[in-house]
């Protein structure tokens, strides 16, 4: 089932208004196309890589958490499967909130080239610029991965 394509955001001028817009454009677009996809095809792996929907999302909460709250994530491999308990709607929710939670602490930033303020003892901080560039990047890389799963599983496509 085809939706309609949703097109880049137009956002403000500045600098941080245009990363912050293209940031949530993806992150809605990824966490679309995990919400109401079906079990067990949502976990099950389409690839020889193992790669998953929901644990595609799933990873993407951990980098949320890690990146903005200073979350440490010992097993990264871990972090592309979801709990077998797990539903979709939890999984989702859970990233929305993540999201929510890395929102609040942007909201605080007025610098680019300042440190994202979070705890994380004896590691630095990454600048407002760098997390925000990266977390459009691997936001991107999997929503364009999650566009491909969930193509395989239901024909679902469009952002």
């Amino acid at each position: 089932m085809a939706t309609r394509d949703t097109p880049p955001p137009r956002t403000g001028t500045s600098e941080a208004e245009t990363l912050r817009g293209f940031l949530d454009y993806l992150r809605t677009s990824v966490a679309a196309k995990v919400d109401g996809a079906p079990e067990p095809e949502v976990r099950t792996a389409a690839v020889r890589s193992g790669t998953n929907l929901l644990g595609l999302l799933n990873h993407l909460t951990y980098v949320e958490r890690a990146i903005f709250l200073g979350e440490h994530v010992a097993d990264w491999q871990a972090t592309f499967r979801a709990a077998p308990e797990d539903s979709v709607a939890e999984v989702v929710a859970r990233y929305r909130t993540a999201v929510e939670s890395a929102n609040a602490v942007l909201d605080a930033c007025t610098d680019l080239a300042a440190p994202i303020p979070r705890p994380q003892p004896g590691k630095p901080a990454p600048g407002v610029r760098w997390a925000l560039t990266h977390m459009i990047e691997e936001t991107g890389r999997h929503a364009g991965h999650a566009d491909i799963l969930r193509e395989l599983i239901d024909g679902s496509t469009g952002r």
